[in-house]
C-alpha cells in the first residue's frame, strides 16, 4: 500500500470520501513530500503522450472549420471542472475525481465514437474481440505509456477510468461523479457546437426538457450540478432526482436523434469509419510496417499491436497515413 503523503488525515473530507491513505499501487512507491497519491496520478496523466494527443482527437465534428469547437482535450477539461465542483460540494476527494477525469478518455480512438464503433465492429467480426474506449484507456495507463511500463496509477484512479461508462459503477463515489459529469459535459457542449455548426437551431431543443433543465448551457449545468449535489449528499451512490434525470435522459436522446446519428455528423462518421477500418486492415496485412511495440504484452499479438497503434492515432495523423497508403500522389505515373 502506498503511503498517504503530506496531507494524511485530510480532515476536510467527509466520511464517504476516499482518503489518500487508502491509495494503492501495484508497485509500491515512497510518498511524495508535496502531493497526495492522487495528485501524482493526475500529474502523470497530464504529462503523458496520450493526454497531449487528445487535442487532435474529435469530440463530435470531424476536422471542423473553426477554432472554437470542442476537442477530446477540451471535453476532458470540462469534465474535470464539473467533477471537482461536485466533489467539493459533497466533501469528497477532489484530487481523485480530477485524476479520473483527466484520464477517462486517453484510450479514445480517432474520430470520436465513430472510430470506436469502427474498431469494435471490425474486431468483433474478424477476431471475436471487442474495443471499448474505457478499457483502452486503462490499457494506456497500465501498459502503453512510459515506453510500455505504464504509469503505475493507483487502483482507485484506474477503477474510475474503467467504469466511467458501461453497466458497472465505479467503487468510489468520486468515480461515479466523473461518470455522470462526463455525460453532462458532452450533451451540453455538443449542443453549443451543433448550433455553431448550423446543424441545430436552439429553438428546436425539446421544450419539456428545456423547461426543467434551463434554456442556456450555464442554466442547464447549474441545474444538473445542483441536482446531483442535493440528491447525493446522504446517498450511497451519486444520483439525480427523478425529474432532472428524466429530463436529462430525454435531452441526451434528442441529441442522438438530431445530431449524432443524422447528417452531416453521421455522413462524416461513415467516412471516418472507413478510414479507421481501412487502416486497421492494412496494418493487419502489413505488420512489419508497425512501429516498434511499446507494450511488452502486445509483442506477440499482432491484432493487439494494430489495435493499440490505430486507437492511439490522432484524427490528422490517421488521415495523413490514410492518404499516404490509399490516395494517389501527384506526379507522373
Amino acid at each position: 500500500m502506498s503511503a498517504a503523503g503530506p496531507r494524511d488525515g485530510e480532515p476536510w473530507l467527509g466520511p464517504r470520501a476516499v482518503r489518500s491513505a487508502d491509495a494503492v499501487r501495484d508497485v509500491p512507491e515512497d510518498p511524495c513530500p508535496y502531493r497526495t497519491p492522487f495528485q501524482r496520478d493526475r500529474d502523470r496523466i497530464l504529462h503523458s503522450k496520450a493526454f497531449r494527443r487528445l487535442k487532435h482527437k474529435t469530440q463530435v465534428f470531424v476536422a471542423p472549420e473553426g477554432d472554437h469547437y470542442r476537442t477530446r482535450l477540451t471535453h476532458t477539461l470540462e469534465v474535470s471542472a464539473l467533477s471537482r465542483t461536485v466533489a467539493r460540494a459533497l466533501a469528497l476527494n477532489e484530487d481523485l475525481v480530477e485524476a479520473i477525469a483527466m484520464g477517462h478518455d486517453l484510450g479514445h480512438a480517432p474520430f470520436g465514437h465513430a472510430g470506436e464503433h469502427a474498431l469494435d465492429d471490425l474486431l468483433r467480426e474478424r477476431f471475436g474481440r471487442r474495443f471499448h474506449h474505457n478499457e483502452q484507456s486503462v490499457r494506456v495507463v497500465e501498459h502503453i505509456e512510459h515506453g510500455g511500463k505504464g504509469l503505475n496509477l493507483t487502483c482507485q484512479v484506474r477503477d474510475g477510468i474503467q467504469h466511467h461508462t458501461g453497466s458497472v459503477l465505479a467503487r468510489s463515489l468520486e468515480g461515479q461523479i466523473v461518470r455522470l459529469a462526463d455525460r453532462m459535459a458532452y450533451v451540453n457542449h455538443d449542443i453549443e457546437d451543433a448550433v455553431s455548426a448550423g446543424v441545430l437551431d436552439e429553438r428546436e431543443l425539446p421544450a419539456q426538457e428545456i423547461a426543467v433543465l434551463g434554456a442556456t448551457t450555464t442554466e442547464r449545468l447549474t441545474r444538473l450540478v445542483g441536482d446531483m449535489v442535493d440528491n447525493s449528499r446522504d446517498a450511497d451512490v451519486i444520483r439525480q432526482s427523478a425529474e432532472v434525470g428524466e429530463a436529462f435522459t430525454g435531452l441526451r436522446a434528442f441529441m442522438f436523434d438530431r445530431v449524432y446519428l443524422t447528417s452531416p455528423a453521421n455522413d462524416e462518421s461513415e467516412r471516418a469509419r472507413g478510414v479507421v477500418q481501412s487502416l486497421f486492415s492494412w496494418f493487419i496485412d502489413h505488420p512489419d510496417a508497425l512501429p516498434a511495440a511499446v507494450a511488452d504484452d502486445a509483442a506477440g499479438d499482432a491484432v493487439l499491436r494494430v489495435t493499440d497503434h490505430v486507437a492511439g492515432m490522432t484524427d490528422r495523423y490517421a488521415l495523413r497515413v490514410y492518404r499516404s497508403l490509399f490516395m494517389p500522389r501527384e506526379g507522373p505515373l
